[in-house]
C-alpha cells in the first residue's frame, strides 16, 4: 500500500506523481515548532508593513500589530523584545531588498557597459516588486526618528560602502581615493532615494518620464569622473 488513497482534491493520487507527493508530504509531516514561530515572527513583520502602507512607525502600536497577525499581545513577545526590534528588523529586509537590487546588477556582465541604464531599470523594476519596503524605508528615512531611523541610517552608509568598492572595479576609478569613491558613492544612493521617492509617489504612466530623469542625473554624476582632481 502506497498510503496515499484520496488526495486533498478528492482524487486518488500516485506518489509517483510529483504534485501527488508534494501533496503527501504536506499533509503527512508535522510543522516543527521552530517553524511554527518563523512563520508567526514573519506574519507580525508582513501585518507591520501592511499597517504601515500609510502611516509612520511612530503610529503603529504592539496591539494592532499582534491583532493583524492573528496573535494575543502578550504573544508578541517571543518573537520581538519591543516595537523598536520590530522596526529594525523591518529596516534589515528592506536594505536587504535594495543590496539584491544592486547585487543583481553586479551579476549582468554588461552592466559595466551599460552601467546607468541597467541600474535605473532594474531599481525601477525592485521598486515595483517591493513597493511596501521601499515605501516604509524612504519614510523613516526622511521623516522618521529613534531606534529605526538611525539603523536606516547605518544601512544606507554600509550600502553606499559596498558600492564605494563596486565603482573601483572601474578603470577611470582605481585611482581614486576611498574617500572620493565614497563620496561618489553617497552622491549615486541620493539620486536612488530620490528616484524610489519619485517612484512611489508617481501618477500613473509616470514612470517612464522618472526613469529618464534619473538616467540624466546619473549620467551628470558620472560625466564630472574624468574631469574630477582630488585636492
Amino acid at each position: 500500500m502506497n498510503g496515499c488513497a484520496v488526495n486533498v482534491e478528492g482524487r486518488r493520487c500516485d506518489v509517483s506523481n510529483p504534485e501527488d507527493a508534494r501533496t503527501l508530504t504536506d499533509v503527512t509531516e508535522p510543522v516543527s515548532r521552530q517553524e511554527r514561530k518563523q512563520r508567526t515572527r514573519q506574519a507580525l513583520l508582513d501585518a507591520a508593513l501592511e499597517l504601515l502602507a500609510d502611516r509612520p512607525f511612530v503610529s503603529l502600536s504592539l496591539r494592532e500589530v499582534a491583532k493583524a497577525a492573528g496573535i494575543v499581545p502578550t504573544a508578541f513577545y517571543r518573537h520581538f523584545a519591543s516595537m523598536d526590534e520590530l522596526g529594525i528588523v523591518l529596516v534589515e529586509q528592506a536594505t536587504g531588498t535594495l543590496r539584491g537590487m544592486i547585487r543583481s546588477v553586479r551579476a549582468d556582465p554588461a552592466s559595466s557597459r551599460r552601467m546607468i541604464v541597467d541600474s535605473v531599470r532594474t531599481l525601477h523594476d525592485h521598486v515595483r516588486k517591493h513597493e511596501d519596503h521601499y515605501r516604509f524605508l524612504t519614510r523613516e528615512r526622511y521623516n522618521g526618528h529613534g531606534p529605526v531611523a538611525r539603523t536606516i541610517e547605518v544601512e544606507l552608509r554600509m550600502f553606499a560602502g559596498d558600492l564605494a568598492i563596486d565603482l573601483a572595479r572601474f578603470d577611470p576609478l582605481r585611482s581614486w581615493s576611498t574617500g572620493d569613491l565614497h563620496m561618489l558613492a553617497d552622491l549615486i544612493v541620493t539620486v536612488m532615494l530620490a528616484t524610489i521617492v519619485e517612484l512611489l509617489e508617481a501618477r500613473p504612466g509616470q514612470d517612464q518620464e522618472i526613469t529618464a530623469s534619473a538616467e540624466k542625473r546619473l549620467r551628470l554624476i558620472l560625466l564630472g569622473v574624468p574631469h574630477w582632481k582630488s585636492r
